[in-house]
């Protein structure tokens, strides 16, 4: 037999044990806001694409423009890929006095520092290209004290006491400019959404009356504010949700009894462990002594697998730190240590692909300081996610009857395997600060056809060995 044909014969047996080996999980065609995930970044923290539009810039002011752009987002959307997410928020992106975006100069422009409309319509095409959304911000208050309007007087405004604008937004004439300008701004770009911001004080009618033009401008758009409300956002974020993970996660044996809030509240939610308003966990991580990448690790486990939509800020995946802005809005360097971009990866593969991950039922097994097993499950499957966020070792029976009839618990993330035993459970052990996620598949004992090939394999690869060499000696023979 010639050696072509033998590594060919391999190929062919490896393919035919993966049709042998359980799926990990299901696949989800259908997409819809509860299940996205939401990667959260600034324009001109991200990433610097063109240098023509760095005007005053200066990367060692974090107070000023750092060179973020349209451009520097396009050449690093593979980075937001790599790690699966299904949304991009890009935050504001409108002509204003700050990097962040917030102080709005005017609603028809573009911030020059960002790049151009064409550059802007070319990066939205290529984040569609590539299958996924791309919302932005829409400030509805403390804008610019130099805003067009103020100055053309189109509209009632309040100055507020940082010196910032907000309008009087029970004034029509400001409604009706309000509404123009966000539905222009969401249809003229084709984006799948639109995130209000400054809402604080703003009529709830007026609020619906904004949504629901913003739906009728935009089939299918997104409407979601980062601000708690009553309005009817199609997602709000959830702030006690927050707050039970900030407790939750930022040290070793922390009281986790406050998770059980998930189980009490089980309406949909943007879940994060920070967002860019405020201190970054990675900032209480380090206050509180701990080292961020292991807290990280084990914190969006439960992240990705606990019930809500999960948002995560630009700049974790290489544990940004800082108090409040702009130290918390560090210019990326992508040069930093992506370990744990490889996780948030495997992490959101599993949740984009298992509906059951994304909407299943919540079961809270066993939550005592800091060590927690719960479960997400549907007639289709189960899935047991261990989170051990301790100082030791912990070992937890789990009854069999919560997982299943002749299951076996594979983890996906560190390849951990438990069978049942003779007296009827799961014993679970985790090393301290660590995680894992297991799928419950059907335990047919030893799985004859996977030996078979397997050694079959090994058999191939060594007569494979033995053909190279022998040859090799043939070929010395026939030199002498």
């Amino acid at each position: 037999m010639k050696i072509r044909q033998l590594v060919g014969l391999a190929a062919i047996i490896l393919l035919c044990i993966t049709s042998v080996m359980p799926a990990a999980v299901s696949a989800d065609t259908g997409k819809n806001l509860e299940n996205e995930s939401i990667y959260d970044l600034l324009v001109d923290r991200f990433n610097n694409g063109d240098r023509s539009n760095d005007v005053d810039v200066n990367t060692q002011d974090r107070h000023a423009f750092n060179g973020g752009d349209f451009i520097g987002i396009q050449a690093r959307l593979q980075h937001i890929l790599d790690m699966n997410f299904t949304v991009v928020s890009i935050g504001p992106i409108f002509k204003t006095e700050t990097y962040d975006g917030n102080q709005v100069l005017t609603y028809d422009e573009l911030e020059p520092h960002f790049g151009t409309q064409e550059e802007f319509h070319k990066l939205v095409k290529e984040i569609h290209d590539k299958k996924l959304k791309v919302i932005a911000d829409f400030p509805m208050g403390q804008v610019s004290a130099d805003h067009v309007w103020t100055k053309e007087n189109k509209s009632k405004f309040i100055y507020s006491a940082n010196g910032t604008v907000d309008w009087d937004t029970k004034d029509p004439a400001v409604r009706e400019a309000l509404i123009d300008a966000v539905t222009n701004f969401v249809s003229t770009y084709d984006l799948d959404g639109i995130r209000l911001t400054k809402i604080e004080g703003i009529e709830k009618a007026f609020l619906n009356e904004m949504i629901a033009a913003i739906h009728t401008a935009q089939e299918g758009a997104y409407v979601i504010t980062n601000e708690e409300s009553d309005a009817d956002f199609d997602l709000t974020p959830s702030v006690e949700k927050m707050d039970v993970l900030h407790q939750s996660f930022t040290k070793t044996d922390a009281d986790s009894s406050h998770i059980d809030y998930f189980l009490e509240n089980s309406d949909k939610h943007i879940i994060q462990l920070d967002d860019l308003t405020g201190p970054r966990l990675t900032y209480d991580m380090v206050e509180a002594r701990m080292f961020p990448p292991t807290r990280w690790k084990v914190a969006a486990t439960a992240l990705f697998t606990l019930p809500g939509i999960p948002l995560m800020t630009y700049g974790t995946e290489i544990a940004v730190n800082g108090k409040e802005a702009p130290d918390s809005h560090p210019l990326f360097n992508f040069k930093t240590d992506m370990e744990f971009k490889e996780l948030i990866g495997n992490l959101n593969l599993l949740r984009n692909k298992s509906d059951t991950i994304r909407n299943g039922e919540f079961k809270m097994l066993y939550n005592k300081d800091g060590f927690m097993i719960y479960t997400r499950s549907s007639e289709e499957e189960t899935w047991m996610i261990a989170v051990n966020n301790t100082s030791k070792t912990v070992h937890v029976d789990i009854p069999a009857e919560e997982i299943g009839v002749n299951k076996k618990l594979r983890g996906v993330l560190n390849q951990d395997l438990i069978r049942e035993s003779d007296d009827g459970l799961f014993r679970v052990v985790l090393d301290r600060e660590l995680a894992e996620v297991y799928i419950a598949d059907e335990d047919k004992g030893f799985n004859t056809p996977y030996l078979i090939a397997s050694l079959l394999v090994y058999i191939i690869f060594l007569t494979f060995l033995f053909l190279v060499i022998k040859k090799g000696r043939e070929r010395r023979r026939d030199k002498k």
